[in-house]
């Protein structure tokens, strides 16, 4: 039977101990053994069950691709993205993360090819079994929360950061460099305001209404800024994590040429001042380690992907209409809206999308895009039937062209921080494309009635 290499007892076994492994292991004892306990047994389990989806005699094929797929997912970040958005269509939302030392789990795969000389089971076996299998590799633990930065302690010379991982980071030489610590015990609450020890005067304070840090030199009271991201920059950060932003605690450490201070900052991971008073901020890599490479860029960082799509296709939607302008009246057929209709129709799913969501789904694609290709074959169709002037052609293409450059701007720049307001950046977009569209427009008609134009 075909079921034979699936439903071996070492496969099942397998099979129960990424169930178990994955919803009481993990939660009870987090670390690197349950972490790669289920690797081991999901490559166990994954390989004779790709197999049933092959061709028969093709258990070689499945291993080797199984091995193949699963460094593709732990090496890349295209994978790993990848892997999440198929395992989120199959079991629900799901994150799947890029980790090179998971692959200290293939040799599993040679254990699997061992199991596939196991001779055919009993029918009843088949039938637990392979179902069994689908469950264990289909139902993975919930989706993790996502490492955020909660508690700063100092003892000593350590710097502890705590929060929403299952290990926290510690620094021992002033914040510059940071590593994993296995136990992640923290307070319920991290302290607000602190001095620095030996000087009382100097304090520093996070108000929790933003990423930003309050510094006092008379010893509480007054304050005044002294770091913080400006309201566009934060905006940009909570696009990116989907939710709020904001300092939450900090801690205040002496050295012998001044005073460190370390802030929480989060999903956003922590911001470190150093003796020299610059400020750097330190985000979470795939393994929950702070480092200043992984922190989420703020200035051209910012995800406008969405807003991009929507100025691409406000330029096709003008160009249509443009070249309909110039067609009509010059053929006695009722077309001339039909194109602009079908643009339309093509554009409005586009303009539905959240745009913090960013992207565009593929069900979108499919719904709009036929329509705006139909609009500008028929455009295209209409202007050499009707023989528009070749000045009414390239204004009603330039004039596209602008209208989508002058929506796209505002937001590329507002991803570099210019302007650094979103709304600002989307008044401005609007204002150019109502400009720019109906000015063009305008000279797309009248070069149509130019007489000169007609000969």
């Amino acid at each position: 039977m075909r079921y034979a290499w699936l439903c071996h007892p070492a496969t099942l076994v397998a099979a129960l101990l990424l169930l178990v492994n994955d919803h009481l292991l993990k939660q009870a004892w987090p670390g690197f053994v349950t972490g790669k306990l289920s690797d081991v047994a999901g490559l166990v389990v994954a390989a004779p069950l790709l197999s049933l989806l092959l061709l028969r005699k093709a258990d070689l094929a499945a291993t080797l691709l199984t091995g193949a797929l699963f460094t593709l997912v732990k090496t890349t970040e295209t994978g790993a993205e990848a892997a999440s958005l198929a395992w989120s269509f199959v079991a629900g939302p799901s994150h799947v993360l890029a980790d090179p030392s998971d692959l200290l789990a293939l040799p599993a795969l040679g254990l699997a090819w061992w199991i596939r000389k196991h001779e055919a089971p009993r029918r009843w076996l088949a039938v637990v079994g392979v179902p069994l299998a689908v469950l264990a590799v289909t139902a993975t633990s919930a989706v993790e929360s996502p490492p955020a930065a909660d508690v700063v302690r100092v003892d000593g010379e350590r710097i502890t950061v705590t929060g929403t991982w299952a290990s926290g980071n510690v620094s021992t030489d002033g914040g510059r460099t940071w590593r994993l610590a296995p136990d992640n015990a923290h307070d319920t609450k991290g302290q607000r305001s602190m001095c620095v020890p030996r000087e009382p005067r100097r304090c520093y304070w996070v108000r929790g209404d933003g990423v930003r840090v309050m510094q006092s030199d008379d010893a509480s009271v007054t304050w005044q800024p002294s770091w913080e991201l400006s309201p566009g920059r934060l905006e940009i950060l909570e696009r990116a994590y989907g939710e709020r932003v904001s300092s939450v605690s900090l801690a205040v450490q002496a050295t012998a040429r001044g005073h460190v201070v370390v802030v929480a900052n989060g999903r956003d991971g922590v911001a470190v001042r150093d003796e020299s008073g610059r400020w750097t901020r330190l985000g979470y890599d795939p393994s929950g380690e702070l480092t200043v490479r992984a922190a989420t860029a703020v200035d051209g960082g910012a995800e406008v992907s969405g807003e991009l799509a929507v100025a691409l296709l406000a330029g096709l939607w003008v160009t249509v209409t443009g070249l309909m302008v110039a067609a009509r009246g010059r053929r006695r057929i009722a077309t001339h809206w039909v194109a602009p209709a079908l643009a339309t129709m093509g554009v409005l799913p586009y303009l539905l999308l959240d745009p913090e969501e960013g992207g565009v789904p593929a069900l979108l694609w499919l719904a709009g895009g036929p329509l705006l290709l139909a609009a500008v074959v028929l455009a295209i169709v209409e202007s050499v039937l009707a023989k528009i002037p070749s000045t009414a052609l390239w204004r009603a293409l330039g004039t596209g062209v602008l209208v989508a450059l002058g929506i796209a701007a505002p937001f590329r720049g507002w991803a570099f921080g210019w302007p650094d307001s979103y709304d600002v950046a989307l008044a401005m977009a609007a204002f150019f494309a109502v400009a720019i569209g109906a000015l063009g427009l305008t000279l797309v008609r009248r070069s149509v009635r130019d007489p000169a134009e007609r000969t």
